[in-house]
């Protein structure tokens, strides 16, 4: 058995960027490992310079997330289930990325940014052997965050406090079976069986540089023992 730290992600909009050249600011259908580090380290109090303790973060943590299905009712009374969508906000910005890459920069450009409307998830943290931030020195952080955390970006508060549950199970999933809606696609840094790439570990010392990294996907109500 292993401690679990377990955190819900709720809120009207959130935004977990994937790759990007600043023009077209994506969204990723589930909260990135490059976005949960943001959240924490915003908790704990570490600035983006703080390159040293923000690797501490990342080398110290593994992370598994739920999609978590939410149903309403409308004025039948009968339940259907809240469907996640995205929608795409247009911005200008100031001293961007000169043609979209490169560090060289220029006064103005044009950005659309991608957010997730009704997304509801549920976060499984753990800590790694040798880990030098502990998973209660992370509980105390959510709990009372020096920095005010958002959900992937500052336009993205929470609706409900980050914390739900500390608790003991066999594995990620597992632990997430424990708590409510009890099922969902899981998407685990741990695993075996359906395995995905994505591109969200940041190389700390190489600012705005990005890893692969893999998933195991389990869907529904199956979890693995």
């Amino acid at each position: 058995m292993r401690d679990f730290l377990i955190l819900k992600l709720q809120g009207p909009m959130q935004a977990w960027g994937e790759h990007t050249f600043e023009g077209l600011r994506p969204s990723a259908n589930f909260p990135t490992r490059s976005g949960m580090l943001g959240l924490l380290g915003a908790c704990l109090g570490i600035r983006r310079t703080d390159r040293e303790r923000l690797q501490k973060l990342a080398d110290s943590i593994g992370m598994a997330v739920r999609v978590d299905g939410r149903s309403v009712a409308p004025r039948d009374g009968k339940l259907r289930p809240l469907k996640v969508v995205k929608i795409t906000d247009y911005h200008t910005v100031q001293d961007a990325r000169e043609d979209y890459m490169g560090l060289k920069s220029h006064e103005t450009i044009q950005t659309w940014r991608e957010y997730l409307l009704d997304g509801e998830f549920t976060v499984a943290v753990w800590n790694h052997g040798g880990a030098e931030v502990t998973l209660g020195a992370l509980e105390a952080a959510v709990k009372k965050p020096v920095f005010t955390p958002c959900l992937g970006r500052r336009a993205c508060p929470p609706a409900r406090p980050l914390f739900e549950a500390r608790l003991s199970a066999n594995s990620p999933a597992m632990a997430l079976k424990e708590v409510s809606p009890f099922a969902g696609t899981i998407y685990s840094e741990e695993g075996q069986g359906r395995m995905i790439r994505v591109r969200d570990v940041p190389l700390i010392h190489q600012p705005r540089q990005f890893a692969g990294r893999n998933l195991f996907v389990y869907g529904g109500e199956h979890v693995p023992e």
